[in-house]
């Protein structure tokens, strides 16, 4: 018996030391990768390592409010809430509350009693016939094929369960955001999937079609989004299977490509006359436009557009730029773009010194996942906030950022079925609606402590930034806020009229300096 173990110790031992050496042959031979070629097999240590490093940072390393894209305080906040719970915290905060950049809202020695009910901000404006009222926290844009089918039907059951709504994201209307009777906005960009022709453009027919459905609320135009404005994507024909295709209406096994800018208009005046288009197809149903911001003139240029056209969209989102739930180039995330705060607020201004605010709505998204970030949303001029990574943590997310490998372990981000049957549609809708609830119902309480009775009384003297370790000012203070019409009777600071002039209704180009160079 000792010596058949013995044997076969032996063989495992003589096995296992060919294979090493075999290793260290083909590392050392190899010319791809410099470490394994100086250090045969040693040098897969530093990528094992490299491989675990985010789990080991975010389980072992980091401190519960300094992880990126979400602290583990504020993960812990959404999961709790999922479940029904509170989001409580014992032993006061850990932020560094004198460092600047903190932003606190201003409560009362006066509270006034938390509103029961929540108020709904209606979508539509003259030219629509068929106005949604919006909650003030909903589902923002992820496609199926980048979420998995029970992911995208745990959000829509969710939606239907609590009374708000859920985005579709660009890849289509697929028959998991209709299963489960959830109020939907179909959003569709340049590459207009779900309602395209062969060739990409725009099909009319197809469009008409699917808007008339019940489930579908609103349209929403993406023109960019915060994570990658300014580019399209492409999905590698190789994962175009028969559902995603179905979804997006393409053809099995091609190769998906979303064009940077859209075919269908080139200048504010054309995407209005777009705008008009799609809400005559969709019979009415409001119309809403999304971009991420860029030039404030841009923005200004579509105002201009707006006032001589006398066509304007039913809402506006803005996307921050540090949104973004898929896979982005690290440059484009990092580097360019408007954060959410200054899109807000030039929006705002823009619509409001144009004399245009009472007719539009304004959303917001991008990193808004609790109570008082509605609240501070709010207070800087949104009427309303989407969430696209809070809703994900609440259907199971781990941000274990890996949602553009097709490996995401919690099943969310993902394609495989193995992965993906981990999400259980009935518990996590569950989890939805609660997360909803809670941070809806946390809105409303620090509203209350605000000493105010409605979301509308909110503005920017109830915020407060911190400058440095000694001082700080409101919002109110730090930025311009137009008056109504400013813009177009002359009042407006110089600057921004300087820009008013320069504003093109028939040319998203924005004029510019330039510089002179050597020859």
């Amino acid at each position: 018996m000792s010596s058949s173990i013995g044997r076969l110790a032996a063989s495992l031992g003589i096995t296992g030391a060919a294979g090493l050496l075999g290793l260290a042959a083909r590392d050392r031979f190899q010319k791809k990768h410099t470490i394994l070629r100086t250090f045969p097999v040693l040098g897969h240590a530093r990528y094992a390592m490299e491989f675990i490093r985010p789990e080991i940072q975010q389980y072992f390393v980091e401190n519960n409010y300094d992880g990126r894209p979400f602290d583990r305080d504020t993960r812990s906040m959404i999961y709790e809430r999922a479940k029904g719970l509170d989001g409580e915290q014992a032993f006061g905060t850990e932020r560094k509350v004198l460092r600047p950049g903190h932003d606190y809202l201003l409560h009362t020695m006066a509270p006034v009693e938390t509103m029961q009910d929540e108020p709904r901000q209606r979508l539509g404006g003259p030219d629509c016939t068929q106005p949604y009222e919006v909650s003030l926290f909903n589902v923002s844009s992820m496609s199926f094929g980048a979420l998995s089918a029970n992911a995208v039907m745990a959000m829509n059951r969710g939606a239907a369960l609590g009374g708000f709504s859920q985005e579709t994201g660009e890849g289509g209307l697929s028959e998991y955001h209709l299963r489960h009777g959830g109020d939907l906005i179909w959003e569709f960009g340049s590459g207009y999937f779900g309602c395209r022709t062969r060739e990409g453009r725009f099909n009319d027919e197809v469009f008409a079609e699917k808007a008339a459905k019940p489930q579908v609320k609103g349209i929403l135009i993406k023109i960019s989004q915060g994570a990658k404005p300014g580019i399209g994507g492409v999905l590698p024909g190789g994962k175009v299977t028969q559902e995603i295709a179905d979804a997006r209406e393409v053809p099995v096994g091609e190769t998906c490509v979303s064009p940077a800018a859209h075919p269908e208009f080139s200048t504010p005046r054309e995407l209005l006359g777009f705008v008009a288009r799609v809400r005559r197809l969709a019979q009415g149903k409001p119309v809403g436009l999304k971009f991420c911001l860029g030039s404030r003139i841009e923005v200004l240029a579509l105002c201009k557009a707006m006032r001589e056209t006398g066509i304007a969209p039913d809402w506006i989102t803005v996307d921050g730029s540090e949104g973004g739930t898929g896979a982005a180039p690290v440059e484009y995330e990092d580097a360019v773009g408007m954060p959410l705060t200054d899109g807000l607020i030039t929006v705002t201004n823009a619509l409001v010194g144009a004399g245009l605010r009472e007719r539009i709505a304004i959303g917001v998204s991008g990193k808004v996942v609790g109570g008082a970030d509605i609240v501070r949303r709010m207070a800087l001029g949104a009427d309303f906030a989407n969430s696209a990574r809070g809703m994900m943590m609440a259907t199971g997310c781990i941000q274990a950022q890996r949602c553009n490998t097709n490996r995401c372990p919690s099943g969310v981000a993902t394609q495989n079925p193995w992965l993906a049957h981990g999400v259980d549609v009935g518990d996590k809708s569950v989890r939805v609606r609660n997360y909803h609830v809670g941070t809806v119902r946390s809105a409303m309480r620090i509203l209350a402590s605000m000493g105010l009775r409605s979301f509308r009384d909110l503005g920017p003297e109830h915020v407060m930034h911190r400058i440095d370790s000694t001082s700080s000012a409101s919002y109110k203070d730090l930025f311009d806020w137009l008056e109504v019409g400013s813009l177009l009777d002359g009042s407006a600071p110089g600057d921004w009229l300087r820009d008013w002039d320069r504003a093109d209704p028939d040319s998203f180009q924005v004029p510019t300096h330039q510089h002179p160079r050597a020859a």
